[in-house]
């Protein structure tokens, strides 16, 4: 009888071990005491890209036209969205233009800071046609680097010191040196967010960013 009584308490423990397992197991669970992974039947949509955070934000026309750019498959955004996304831009110089009593020649879109190091002019055209593919391409012989001016290769890759937002603004407003709206001479500041980088909450573990400042 004792022995019994052990021998229950010992399949308990054992199913009880079991269980508190498989349920710190996140990809899988029991169904009718079998191990099955999850379930992904059903219909999903896809609501936004991160490939480039504030693109689609700045050349996105309007709503309609962000939230169709984030649903489309990046295979076909170059031909739906490039020539927006350049008259957008040219757009903007045009308003600042105005706003400054400038010609709109005066203030037009400059090829930028990517010209001097790949040795021909970025154009809105060819700018545009890069920002208009919300993908990061890859260079496995080259670093990861969203782009920091010093070598002839950009948007492989972002690292938690990228400061992305400041390194579009540059590229869609800098100008060749990458400075030209820079909020000096009477021109609006259009190159950098005001938000800086704190490397000082950049860890080494999951998730690498610690608690907001």
């Amino acid at each position: 009888m004792k022995l019994n009584s052990i021998k229950h308490i010992f399949v308990g423990l054992l199913l009880s071990f079991v269980v508190v397992s498989c349920n710190n197991d996140d990809d899988m669970m029991m169904d009718d005491d079998m191990m099955v992974g999850p379930d992904f039947s059903g219909t999903f949509a896809q609501v936004d890209h991160m490939g480039r955070p504030g693109i689609n934000t700045v050349l996105g026309a309007d709503g309609d036209a962000k939230d169709a750019h984030n649903i489309s498959i990046p295979a076909n955004q170059g031909a739906a969205f490039q020539m927006a996304y350049q008259e957008r831009l040219e757009a903007l110089h045009d308003a600042y233009a105005i706003a400054l009593g400038l010609t709109a020649e005066d203030v037009d879109y400059e090829p930028n800071i990517l010209s001097g190091i790949l040795g021909f002019d970025v154009t809105a055209e060819i700018l545009t046609s890069v920002l208009a593919s919300d993908v990061l391409e890859v260079a496995p012989d080259a670093q990861t680097v969203y782009f920091d001016g010093s070598v002839p290769v950009g948007f492989t890759g972002r690292k938690l010191q990228d400061d992305v937002i400041d390194i579009s603004l540059i590229l869609l407003f800098g100008g060749r040196d990458g400075a030209r709206f820079n909020g000096e001479g009477g021109l609006p500041q259009l190159v950098t967010d005001g938000v800086g980088l704190t490397a000082d909450n950049i860890t080494t573990t999951f998730p690498y960013i610690g608690s907001p400042e």
